[in-house]
This record gives C-alpha cells, structure tokens and sequence, in this order.
C-alpha cells in the first residue's frame, strides 16, 4: 500500500482498493473506499464543512488528526482510531500476512467488496468489539433494548420501524454510516459488521470528543438540526381515527373551548378525500374547509391535515403523474406497491419534479385555505411487501437509496411552505432518515399496540431516535390499535399520557375500538368510506380519567416556557428534547446502565410507569438535590428512592 496527501486528504491505494480519509466537521473524519475507478462524489448524509487536517506520512504507516480525533492507516490497509492518544475504534481484520495477533489464517478483512453488476457491490466493513462498551442511537426500532450492544438491526424503513445509521458509544465516539441503502448491522461482541446490499463504495463518518453532548453536537453540524418550534404547537394536539367531516372537527374543538381547556392543533386523518392520490377534500363532506379553518383560527386552533404518498389508479392525479413518470417503479410484475383500501402506487420522492407536483397540489387544495400543517403519513414509504429489490426510485434501485425516502418527502413540504414566507412550521412524519430534523420532521413512532409492552418500548425508541438526531418525536398516547372494553385500558391511556407529557409534543390519537359506528356511505370511495374509530378526547374515557388528563395537561401547560427553551436547545446544538440519563450525567457510571428512566431536558428526572397494576417504583437520583414535583419533598441524590406511584401520579423530579 502507498499513500499520498491531495487537498487536504489522506489517501492509500493497494490493489484494486482506494481509500480517502478526510477532515469533516468539528474532531471528525470522513472514510470512503472503493474498487472503482474512481468515487462517486456524492456527499449523501452530510452537508460540506470545511476542516482541516495535518497527515503524516511514514514508511509503513500514514495519520491524519483532525482536532481532537486521528485516524492511522497501516500499510496493510487496517485502519485505527484514537482520541488524543486514547484508541477508541479500528477495523477487525485477520490478514493473510499475520500482521494481526488473532487467527492470521483466517484470512478475514475488514472491507468486503462483492460485485453484484456494473460499479455496484455487496459491502461488508467489520469493526473490532470492545468490552463493556454500550452503543445507543440508530433511530426507532419496537423493542425494549436501549442498549443496543449484542442486538442486529435490519437498516431499512418500515411502519414503526426507523433506520437513522448513527449511534454514539461509551466509548467516546460517534460514527455514522453515510449510507441510504438497505442492510444491516450486528453489534456483536466479537465484532460489529455492517452490510450494505447495494452501494458504489464504502462510506463512513466517526467523531470523538468528550461527552455524548459535544457528540451529538458534532454530529449535527454535518447532518442539519431542527429549526425552530413553533409557540403555538407546544400544547394539546388532538386526533383520533378519524373525524370525518368539518362538523365533527368543529364540535369537538368548540367543546375544549367550552371546558376552557387550551387547543393547539387538531388533526383531520386519512380519507376525507374521494380517492388516494387525489389530495383535496371531498366536497360532500367538507363543504367549506375556509371557513372551518377560520372558526378554529379564531379559537387558536391550528389545523392539520393528513396526506398519504399514495395514488389510487383511479384518482385524478394519476395519468399525469404516470405520464411524467413520478412513481416509484417496480422492477417486475405489476406497478402496485400498495393495496390499503384501493389499487395504488407511490409517488417518489426521490424525484424533485415528483416534490414539486405533491406540494403543488397540497397548496393548491389544503394550504389555499389556511391549513399550515401536515401530516405526511406512510412516509416511509409503506409497502404491501417490503420486497425492496423489487422498487426503483428516480436516483436508483430502493436497495441503493430507498432509505431516504421520508427526508426528501419532508423536504417537499418544507421547503413549500418556506417558499411561501411561512416560518412557524412542524410536519407530522411516520419515518425519518439521517438530516430529516432539518426539514422540521416531527416524527411519530407509527402503528403501535395498546399495551404496556408497547408502551415500554416506546421510551427506548424516543431515547435512541434523539441520539440519532431527531429531536422532535411523539407516540400516539394510548397506542393505536386498541379497544375501550380492555378493562385495563384506561389505566394504560393514564400511565401513556403521563409520558406524553413529558416528550416534545403531546398528542392524543389512536383507533380505538369497537369499530361498531355505521359508514356515513355505502360507496367503497369517498369521504363517508372507510371506518372510524371511537371518541378520543380527554372527556372521553369518564370522570376519574379525565380530571387525570387535566392534572397532566396543565402541567405542561406550566412549562411551556421550559418547553421552548428545550426545543432552542435542539436548533442550537442538536441535544434531544427527551434525553437518556447519561447525556445529562456521562460520569456517573450508573446513569449508563439505566433504561427505564430519563431526563426532559437538563432539569427534570421522569421515571414513567410502564407496567399494570403497578402503585410505587424504584427512581435513581443522581448526585445533587432533587424536588418531588407532586409531594414538594427535597432528596439528596446518589441513591436509589422507592417512589410512590398511584395511578393519579408519575414520579418527577426537578434538579434544584
């Protein structure tokens, strides 16, 4: 292998490989490598930055350092990092030479090129496991772990499931693979392997610095953060599955003002269209959305509308859509990519003429009328199978780049509604990809259970996707598929709703059963098609409930201050709104093992109650003295308390 210094990169060439190490961002280095002739070019996570490095080139090895991180390449072709002097990450590597202590006749590398036709390969990079080491970020998946050290995880979008490819370590590091392909990743504890089905080259970013804090804030400011929240989202927003005419959403927002409680946004579901892909109201049942928009405007309502990336074969947009080829494309068989309630295809979002068509049309028939939110849902896309190599985007086959899909549909509406002068926006997405917090994504954790179990899951998920980038996240409170005969239910929506209101938004929303309400239509299209699910207010679930929601919503209405500051923070530095205890605490060696509790910004401990039935529960305090918000009690920290926890109340305490 040789190296060589060219514009303020590091690289290496041996064989057929190419290897480009260069400074990017605040303590960080970009790695590619390929057997290509030549890179790509495409930056595609990161934004440019421009940093600068000092290379040292010897006989057998060659280091570049970018402030407080460097990397050394060995003339075998492996790979070191370090913080200062400290080695914090390198390549697994068992060579044919037996340059490696362990096994050399093994003969596995630690890059993998497979070819699989043209500039395209099957890529494999392997990294060497630490022990003790804990890995947290990665985005959203539906499971308990929020260590996810020892877990696998599939790299592709599906409905719950969100694959945003960075995560920081115990360690001191943060790395991220740039990568929009399906693959998959394995935290093992002899090694971590990455798998790319389909990608040009081998692409990575790796950060060090001295708290997960500064590593996130790094990671930011190569891959864009949120902008800022708006006042007037930071209350109740209220949805269900779904209002079905302007009438009900009128009803139901003149009753909060009855009650006198405060409304920031109520929310219009799916199907109050004739067809999917048609991205309008249906006349019959919305007869006048100006004046509906105005009535909720005059009670400080903002209104949000749902838009799916789905267009039935019947619908008007269709034919021209397909005659400007502005579909995502299968590869064989038929052009459907979903059968939900109609034949339909999927716009590509990937295709800026396709962005274009879609805002368009939202402006044209929604934002004309004074609705300023929307609700991008099946964003990932949804497909009725998840077969990705059967899909091809305007960039590419999905296996390649499918991956980004939710961040460029958020960049359609975004930079829409930017066009349009407007500045306090926040869209409601279903998935989300690296850089999608730029685009004002506030992201949901999808299609989720009704139980406690779900629940759980939940906290890990909004952990590790604020780790991952995303600071704006919410859950449907409740869950979504649930039903009000569950005789423990309710108990489920109070224990849910407390967590709610501790999380960057609080939203009521969910199908809630018995599906026994009659269709206002017989047609299998239109506005009056489709089911709804029961009443979901905060008066919905009876008195003992209700005076609970009311407990819980004024106390957030109390912090709203506290709330925006949070959310500054996030357009700042990057910092998640929900943080696990070790951001706030990276010296206590105790805050990295706990999973069951969090901190809501810098300044409030939450230990939410995630199992029925349950009265009291175990709450570490770190150091410090910390306030009981309910009792008023003061405890000094470094111990673990038993807090009460009945059902009117979930342990909280504020940092004094």
């Amino acid at each position: 292998m040789y190296f060589f210094e060219q514009e303020n990169r590091l690289t290496a060439k041996q064989r057929n490989e190419t290897i480009t190490i260069e400074p990017w961002g605040t303590n960080a280095l970009r790695v590619r490598a390929t057997q290509n002739a030549d890179f790509s070019g495409c930056s595609i996570a990161l934004s440019p930055v421009k940093s600068s490095a000092e290379i040292t080139i010897g006989s057998h090895d060659a280091v570049i350092r970018n402030g407080k991180i460097s990397c050394t390449v060995h003339d075998t072709g492996w790979m070191e990092f370090y913080s200062g002097e400290r080695l914090i990450f390198k390549e697994y590597y068992r060579d044919f030479s037996g340059a490696n202590e362990h096994s050399p006749s093994m003969k596995i590398t630690a890059r993998e090129f497979k070819a699989v036709s043209g500039n395209d390969y099957r890529i494999t990079a392997r990294f060497e496991a630490v022990p003790g080491e804990k890995i947290f970020g990665m985005g959203q998946y539906q499971q308990p772990n929020l260590d996810l050290k020892g877990c696998i995880l599939e790299l592709a979008q599906r409905n719950s499931q969100i694959s945003i490819p960075f995560y920081i370590s115990s360690e001191g590091y943060g790395f991220l693979w740039n990568n929009a392909g399906i693959g998959e990743v394995m935290f093992g504890a002899n090694y971590t392997q990455w798998h790319s089905l389909l990608s040009e080259e081998l692409d990575y970013w790796i950060t060090a610095d001295d708290t997960p804090k500064k590593l996130l804030e790094n990671y930011t400011e190569v891959t864009g953060r949120a902008p800022e929240f708006p006042d007037n989202a930071l209350g109740l927003w209220q949805c269900k599955l779904r209002y079905r005419t302007q009438d009900e959403v009128l009803e139901v927002a003149r009753e909060y003002k009855r009650r006198g409680i405060p409304l920031d946004v109520i929310v219009i579901d799916f199907f109050h269209w004739i067809r999917q892909g048609d991205w309008s109201f249906d006349p019959e049942y919305w007869p006048d959305p100006k004046a509906m928009t105005d009535e909720l405007k005059e009670m400080d309502v903002r209104c949000m509308v749902s838009i799916w990336p789905t267009v039935d074969k019947k619908s008007v947009n269709f034919k021209e859509m397909l005659d400007n080829g502005l579909f995502i494309r299968t590869e064989r068989g038929s052009m459907q990519c979903f059968d939900f309630q109609g034949d339909t295809v999927i716009y590509d979002a990937l295709n800026p003429e396709a962005r274009k068509f879609i805002w368009n049309k939202a402006k044209e028939n929604y934002y004309s009328y004074g609705i300023d939110m929307f609700w991008l849902d099946e964003a990932e896309p949804e497909y009725s199978a998840y077969d990705y190599e059967n899909y091809r985007h305007y960039t590419g086959p999905a296996l390649k780049v499918g991956n980004s899909y939710p961040r460029e549909h958020a960049m359609a509406f975004y930079e829409g509604m930017r066009a349009e002068g407007q500045t306090d926006i926040v869209n409601l997405l279903r998935c989300a990809w690296v850089g999608s917090q730029k685009y004002a994504a506030l992201v949901w954790s999808g299609d989720i259970r009704s139980s406690f179990a779900a629940l759980r899951d939940q906290l890990s998920a909004g952990l590790n996707i604020g780790i991952a980038g995303i600071p704006w996240w919410v859950s449907d409170t409740g869950g979504f598929f649930g039903d009000i005969r569950d005789e423990h239910f309710n108990e489920l929506l109070v224990r849910w709703f407390q967590f709610s209101t501790f999380c960057p938004v609080l939203r009521m929303h969910g199908d809630r059963g018995p599906h026994d309400i009659p269709n206002l239509s017989d047609l299998d299209y239109g506005g009056g098609f489709s089911e709804t699910g029961r009443p979901n207010e905060l008066w919905s679930y009876g008195e003992e409930v209700y005076e609970i929601l009311r407990k819980y919503l004024d106390i957030r209405l109390g912090m709203k201050d506290y709330i925006k500051s949070l959310m500054d923070e996030a357009s700042e530095n990057g910092s998640p709104v929900i943080r696990t205890m070790f951001y706030e605490f990276p010296d206590d060696n105790k805050c990295w093992e706990l999973d069951d509790q969090y901190m809501f910004g810098p300044k409030y401990l939450v230990a939410p109650v995630m199992y029925q039935g349950i009265t009291e529960r175990e709450v570490y305090l770190p150091h410090g003295s910390w306030r009981d918000i309910h009792s008023g009690n003061i405890f000094e920290g470094g111990r673990t308390i038993t807090a009460p926890a009945p059902l009117e109340i979930m342990p909280v305490f504020e940092k004094i």
